[in-house]
């Protein structure tokens, strides 16, 4: 892969090429890229979905929009360090072509912002809800009308498929999505395959899938336009990673390694003395002794070790990715940056605490329970009005339900395949309140 293609400016949409001369010089197409995410409905949805706990009244704790928002800063800082690094490697990308550190920056900050944008109601156990009603629920019974793929990508429904699908789907009038540039694209793609074959390979890019069924077209478009590696042929489509999907992923595991760490700490399911050891052993080489005594209180002393974590692995997971640019252009760098980090085992350490902490703690669980319960709800009435309804079989209770959806996903003039995938898409797209709330109402809880 080269550097020149995989920046592309293009705009998924578009109908003609963007140079880079037509960008506007104040606001970087990158930028824009960040400024349609962040203005979007889908991404304002997130400032209510679990990151750790759900529905959780504490200000201490991360919803995902506050999660993103960080997760893009840390993108941000790792994608401009990288991009100075690069033009000084390949000094041709900006004498030739124009392009800037600030581009890399931008690129990965957007990517990162929308990095969760797909993700369902109550966190991961959202992903596993929805596939569970198809895989052992009251879903089995749609199997036979599915191919084979279709099927994988119900019962494993993926956020980021979703995500992809969110950004560049199009409705009535509007054509490509959001209209993001193929490069920031391609940077949020973590996982360039189809739900079929599973986990074929121990590749990174293969742990888990990037697109539905219904978006194969346009992921193989933004693939070819960005000069991605194919990986596999025949019928299974599968692509190398973008190198600055590596930048955005290093991101998200920084912030949710350190600052979910944080947050158990802030609601006192990890005991200050114990958990502070822990980052005191990640950031050693560069902790102020003398300023870290001085602080009085908890939060500081925490905000000091934080900001000198999260800087600390920024500088590692760019030493890797400089190292490495080689083996990550040609698609066989296998594992994710931090996974090479020289603080693996810290790493290691602060997540499987965090995992015995607060992932597993009681009411984490709890309210997974619950969330289970509405997610399984929810998806059961308003399938079975609108397969119903497309059977010419719908009942007026159903045509009451179809009501309260969403016009663009009334639809029954589509495939079976179709209505359940837009059902699944819907209830990802509720926040945790809005998930409460719709189950009340269909529960007969609440008028």
């Amino acid at each position: 892969m080269n550097w020149e293609q995989l920046l592309s400016l293009k705009r998924f949409g578009d109908t003609h090429k963007r140079l880079r001369k037509e960008q506007d010089e104040i606001r970087l197409g990158f930028e824009v890229d960040y400024d349609r995410i962040i203005f979007s409905s889908a991404f304002r949805s997130l400032q209510d979905k679990t990151q750790v706990i759900p529905l959780s009244k504490t200000d201490f704790v991360h919803t995902r929009l506050t999660h993103s928002l960080e997760v893009s800063v840390v993108g941000r800082s790792l994608g401009r360090i990288a991009g100075k690094m690069l033009l000084e490697k390949h000094p041709h990308l900006q004498e030739m072509h124009g392009y800037r550190f600030n581009d890399f920056g931008a690129s990965v900050a957007a990517a990162a912002l929308a990095h969760d944008i797909g993700n369902p109601p109550f966190g991961h156990s959202g992903e596993k809800a929805i596939g569970e009603y198809f895989a052992t629920g009251a879903g089995q019974k749609y199997e036979e009308q599915l191919t084979d793929k279709e099927w994988q990508d119900i019962i494993d429904f993926e956020g980021n498929a979703n995500g992809f699908k969110l950004l560049t789907e199009t409705r009535e009038g509007v054509e490509g999505g959001l209209r993001l540039s193929y490069a920031t694209l391609g940077a949020f793609m973590k996982y360039p395959k189809e739900s079929l074959p599973k986990k074929p390979t121990k590749h990174i890019a293969d742990k888990k899938f990037g697109f539905f069924q219904s978006e194969k077209e346009s992921f193989k478009e933004v693939a070819d336009e960005l000069g991605l590696l194919q990986t596999r042929s025949g019928k299974d489509i599968s692509f190398s990673r973008h190198p600055l999907t590596y930048l955005v992923e290093a991101a998200d595991d920084i912030c949710y390694t350190i600052i979910d760490f944080e947050d158990g700490i802030n609601l006192g399911l990890i005991s200050e003395d114990y958990a502070l050891e822990y980052l005191i052993k990640l950031v050693k080489d560069s902790i102020n002794t003398n300023k870290y005594n001085s602080l009085k209180y908890k939060e500081d002393r925490l905000s000091y070790l934080r900001a000198l974590a999260i800087n600390t692995l920024i500088q590692d997971a760019i030493d890797v990715f400089i190292k490495n640019e080689e083996a990550i252009l040609d698609g066989t760098f296998a594992v994710s940056l931090m996974d090479k980090s020289k603080y693996e085992a810290q790493i290691t350490d602060i997540i499987s605490l965090s995992v015995e902490k607060i992932y597993e703690s009681q009411e984490v669980i709890e309210k997974e329970i619950a969330g289970y319960k509405i997610i399984s709800d929810i998806l059961d009435v308003y399938i079975t009005a609108l397969v119903r309804e497309k059977e010419g079989q719908a009942s007026n209770y159903d045509g009451l339900m179809l009501s309260t959806l969403p016009e663009f996903y009334r639809r029954t003039d589509i495939s079976i395949y179709q209505i359940l995938l837009n059902s699944c898409c819907y209830v990802a797209s509720l926040s945790d309140s809005a998930a409460v709330h719709i189950h009340n109402k269909i529960m007969g809880k609440q008028l």
